[in-house]
């Protein structure tokens, strides 16, 4: 089939002589490479650039040229965190060798150094923490991670000092509301029913386990909370939600971010405020929490992947809130 071609395409030039001059003729293009010196700092625009171009330098073809930017490394002092860092799975491959901490350039709060950069926050704000143990604390987080990627989710202490320094100052009468609007459906004001055989141990369990916990809340508050057996919830006394409501406001940014992340894993602001006040240990918390469900896998077992997961992931969200509230007081 080759040979067949050729012979074709020599015959049709025989019988074209011309076809062959124009071909011949036509001006050949070529392929030069410039490489652009890097300029100094004081350059607007340094680049490199490959260039088609005419060998016979004919001026409507001369302005062939595609140009590929070259960017200058970055001589930054300080490292930002992408807003994906909230949420995110990964935030790309770890860049740093060696992680400190080092007072604060104004002598108030620690910062945190990747190598020479200052970390910041995802909104470009230099992570300021208030003492040296939470400082710490967060740099044992950033030199826990692996040369394949960042995670996030291994770095809770993290994002809750992001979450206190960034969105707590913004939004706090917001993040207020937000807790006092879910009170009445607190999970330690909800009671199971005593007069059915499937509930009657649920109920017991509670009367054992928060009675105690809604007896201090009236020692703390002068107002005994209602309990309640219907799932849409009841309604408290207006003294106890206005005495509740003073206190988170008096609560600095640290403090309200610890109680919002607790009350959010807990269903419970009341089991937050234990937490807070020092009533609840992390384990007596997590028991409260989790006690409907625990009869229910006493009962009928455990499975796997699923409640071993959701206790896990329980344990990290209170204790990180726990540890960061006394990290933020220095205790």
């Amino acid at each position: 089939m080759a040979s067949s071609l050729i012979h074709k395409v020599f015959k049709r030039s025989i019988q074209y002589p011309t076809l062959i001059t124009k071909l011949s003729s036509f001006p050949a293009r070529t392929l030069t490479t410039s490489v652009a010196t890097v300029q100094d700092s004081q350059s607007d625009d340094p680049s490199s650039s490959f260039t088609f171009s005419n060998k016979n330098n004919n001026k409507e073809n001369d302005d062939v040229s595609v140009y590929v930017r070259y960017e200058k490394p970055s001589s930054s002092s300080t490292v930002t965190m992408p807003m994906s860092f909230m949420t995110g799975s990964s935030v790309g491959r770890r860049f740093y060798k060696q992680v400190t901490t080092r007072e604060a350039d104004d002598g108030i709060g620690w910062t945190v150094m990747l190598d020479y950069r200052t970390l910041k926050t995802p909104s470009k704000r230099v992570l300021k923490l208030p003492t040296l143990g939470l400082a710490k604390a967060i740099a044992a987080e950033w030199e826990y991670q692996q040369i394949d990627g960042i995670r996030p989710f291994t770095m809770p202490l993290m994002r809750l000092a992001c979450t206190a320094l960034e969105r707590v100052p913004l939004t706090r009468p917001k993040i207020i509301e937000h807790l006092m609007k879910k009170f009445n459906q607190d999970l330690v004001f909800c009671r199971a029913p005593d007069d059915n055989v499937l509930t009657r141990g649920v109920h017991e369990r509670q009367v054992e386990k928060i009675d105690p916990l809604l007896e201090w809340v009236y020692s703390e508050f002068g107002c005994k909370p209602i309990v309640y057996s219907s799932i849409f919830g009841g309604k408290q006394d207006e003294v106890l939600v206005k005495a509740v409501e003073i206190f988170l406001k008096k609560t600095d940014d640290c403090e309200l971010a610890s109680i919002d992340a607790i009350a959010a894993a807990a269903h419970s602001l009341i089991i937050a405020i234990g937490v807070f006040r020092g009533r609840l240990q992390i384990e007596e918390a997590i028991e409260l929490i989790r006690l409907e469900e625990d009869l229910q896998v006493d009962k009928w077992g455990l499975v796997e992947g699923g409640h071993d997961v959701d206790i896990a992931d329980l344990r990290v969200q209170i204790s990180a809130a726990a540890v960061f509230l006394g990290l933020s007081r220095g205790v």
